[in-house]
């Protein structure tokens, strides 16, 4: 079995590793951080802040890399996806109590947490994280960079643009697009399509800031 290794040393980057080895889908994980100082991080290799990523692979230290990097700095996170895509390969984990259907496609990168069930023909876009027992309904596209909460409901022919913030609980109904850059509150209700990037909260969502 291969080896991953995480770049986020955060409470993000150990849930992420549990779920790598406990779900058998890594025999090893090792981690770079860029604040993280020492050689061992609960039992697992450090390696080094980002820019030892590339020479640690090519000295075969690793074989796939996951961006473990929290919903606060998606920015980041798309950063470190774009200087590390096509140079080094990302891992990818499914988490084998969700449901996936045969016809839906997850990208390089995503973390589909315990639970979550992802209905025909959906497309979640490289770089995402589907937190505990996600729903997303079919022919929806979850775009890049983005960080769902536990217990997201999505509705059909839903698009969520990248580097976007669902929060727990949040209820989005069929046929809406969510903009880039957006944050969505616990417990609100999407029933409009939001136009523009900004924080919506309550029932119905509506623009705070």
């Amino acid at each position: 079995m291969k080896t991953l290794a995480i770049l986020g040393a955060g409470d993000l980057g150990k849930q992420i590793a549990h779920y790598a080895i406990t779900d058998k889908h890594y025999k090893n994980v090792v981690f770079f951080d860029d604040f993280f100082k020492g050689n061992h991080f609960h039992n697992m290799s450090f390696l080094g802040n980002s820019s030892e990523i590339e020479n640690a692979f090519k000295n075969q230290e690793f074989d796939e890399l996951i961006i473990g990097i929290g919903y606060k700095h998606l920015v980041h996170k798309k950063v470190f996806y774009k200087s590390f895509n096509g140079k080094i390969p990302f891992g990818k984990i499914i988490h084998s109590s969700s449901w996936v259907d045969d016809t839906a496609v997850i990208e390089e990168g995503c973390v589909i947490y315990p639970r979550c069930i992802i209905d025909a023909k959906c497309v979640i876009k490289a770089n995402s994280i589907l937190n505990i027992g996600c729903s997303v309904s079919h022919e929806s596209v979850i775009s890049s960079h983005c960080f769902l909460s536990p217990r997201v409901a999505i509705a059909g022919f839903t698009t969520i643009e990248e580097e976007c913030v669902i929060g727990i609980n949040v209820t989005i109904i069929d046929n809406v697009n969510i903009k880039e850059n957006s944050k969505i509150g616990a417990g609100a209700v999407v029933i409009n399509t939001i136009e523009k990037s900004g924080l919506y909260v309550g029932n119905p969502a509506r623009f705070i800031r």
